[in-house]
């Protein structure tokens, strides 16, 4: 994904969902960009799960400063879990990070040419790792791959915005959402698409769209 890329799919949204129009008209552009520090993202989508942007931003911080900005697999499996829940993470996340690094050295998932896989070829590889599971592969396509086309059909704050957006009754279900997404068109932008509707969930710009 590139600029133009970016701008192409937003127009496209735009032209096509009125709604998500207005919140484009409201808010800064979607500013995506991809990268390759692929472990890093993982351990912050890892440690993040479950918790407000607030905390997990703080926790990662806390977590990534212990390894002076460079938590390699070695590292973090030769901490003792003590060690590793002192630092903000859940005994649950704990587990998780150990087994992401593990594999990571025994080479039973792989980063190498992974942006040249397809977005399923993706998900069955992280898949895994304990703790990741098909939202934290989506994060990972949507914000550090950049993938165009990802819709997070299961994330609460992707369901809220598209519940308060187009006036439904209540939260939608996946196939809910992924109706509205084909009526408004977003497909091949459904990750542009989502960014924005995350964006909505900020109360100035919804109720000004409502």
């Amino acid at each position: 994904m590139n600029s133009n890329q970016i701008t192409k799919g937003i127009k496209h949204i735009y032209n096509n969902d009125i709604k998500i129009a207005r919140i484009i008209d409201l808010t800064e552009k979607c500013n995506l960009k991809p990268h390759s520090k692929y472990y890093y993202s993982l351990l912050k989508a890892i440690v993040g799960q479950q918790l407000s942007v607030k905390a997990a931003t703080s926790i990662n911080k806390k977590f990534f400063l212990y390894f002076n900005g460079k938590p390699l697999p070695q590292s973090i499996l030769g901490k003792s879990d003590l060690t590793l829940r002192n630092l903000g993470l859940s005994w649950a996340k704990v587990k998780y990070v150990k087994d992401l690094s593990q594999k990571v050295i025994n080479k039973e998932i792989s980063f190498r040419n992974l942006n040249k896989k397809t977005d399923q070829e993706i998900i069955d590889e992280l898949i895994k790792v304990k703790g990741i599971g098909i939202w934290t592969a989506n994060m990972f396509l949507m914000f550090t791959l950049c993938r165009l086309n990802v819709l997070p059909v299961n994330d609460l704050g992707i369901r809220n915005a598209v519940k308060k957006l187009y006036c439904l009754k209540k939260l939608p279900n996946e196939k809910r959402i992924i109706s509205i997404s084909k009526k408004y068109g977003w497909e091949p932008y459904c990750s542009i698409a989502s960014w924005y509707l995350w964006a909505s969930l900020d109360t100035q710009i919804i109720n000004f769209v409502l």
